[in-house]
């Protein structure tokens, strides 16, 4: 049977890391501070954000809302981001996305200030994690895979790693961050021809397509290891991740589960970007 990543410890250890972080900023009259601006009252935006501020208060970061109705107009949207812009106690700011209307997203995401972009929203961010170097933060949920796997000692240096998904928000961001720790990176999508055979060939498998139990059991191959970003619900209305865990579990040497794996990372990566924009501030 594999090993179970559960991402609490993980998360434990770096929000134990942050809470000393945040007293040394509070000494210096510092409290970091997360602006949360979302549109509408979408389930799943609700439930991040629920994990989100509840981390914060264990950490002793602040969180200003900024909560927009889902038939909001274009400038209500900007104007919120310019005043989250102009407010020098806010360090950092998550959008929750996708928003109703494309164009206001791709607007609000050019006007946030970099500096304050703790979730790779702007294009300066995405540009940094391509060139490894400039203003702003990997994704969240990208660089808690990287976190989860540095937590449990798996090696990443020269081994295959297969990411299966080519989002911007996910799957290309991911295997940028890979790449930067010396692993060879395969990305696949759900186009790709023997995708199954590409995730067997991998030492690490990151499923990131966004399908529910869409990688079975011949996607997987004895000793590897599987983390699981996918979050969706199955026909039994029971959330799941991307891989068929029962399936795999039995397979490969460690995996993650979902719900309680990468997801909860997730929150304590998003806050460390918070503390750190106010340490650099």
């Amino acid at each position: 049977m594999a090993d179970i990543l559960k991402g609490g410890p993980c998360a434990k250890a770096l929000t134990e890391e942050l809470i000393g972080r945040t007293v040394t900023l509070k000494q210096k009259d510092v409290t970091p501070c997360l602006a949360l601006l979302r549109i509408g009252e979408r389930g799943d935006d609700i439930a991040y954000e629920n994990a989100a501020v509840k981390r914060c208060e264990k950490i002793g970061i602040s969180v200003k809302k900024f909560l927009l109705r889902s038939d909001v107009s274009r400038e209500e949207v900007l104007s919120a981001v310019r005043a989250i812009n102009m407010d020098a106690d806010i360090h950092g700011c998550l959008m929750f996305r996708p928003f109703p209307d494309k164009a206001v997203e791709e607007a609000a995401s050019r006007l946030l200030l970099p500096e304050k972009d703790v979730d790779c929203m702007t294009s300066g961010s995405l540009a940094s994690v391509f060139s490894g170097s400039g203003v702003g933060y990997p994704p969240c949920t990208a660089e808690a895979v990287v976190r989860l796997l540095h937590y449990y000692d798996i090696p990443i240096s020269g081994r295959r790693v297969t990411v299966a998904g080519r989002s911007l928000v996910i799957g290309k961001p991911v295997s940028m961050l890979l790449l930067r720790e010396n692993a060879t990176v395969t990305v696949c999508h759900s186009r790709t021809e023997d995708l199954a055979g590409e995730c067997r060939r991998a030492d690490i498998v990151v499923a990131a397509i966004g399908k529910a139990k869409l990688l079975t059991k011949e996607f997987f191959a004895k000793g590897q290891v599987v983390v699981d970003v996918g979050i969706n619900v199955d026909a039994a209305g029971n959330m799941c991740g991307d891989c068929d865990f029962e399936a795999a579990e039995p397979v490969v040497a460690a995996i993650t589960p979902v719900p309680g794996g990468v997801g909860s990372v997730t929150t304590a990566v998003l806050c460390e970007h918070v503390v750190r924009a106010a340490e650099k501030a």
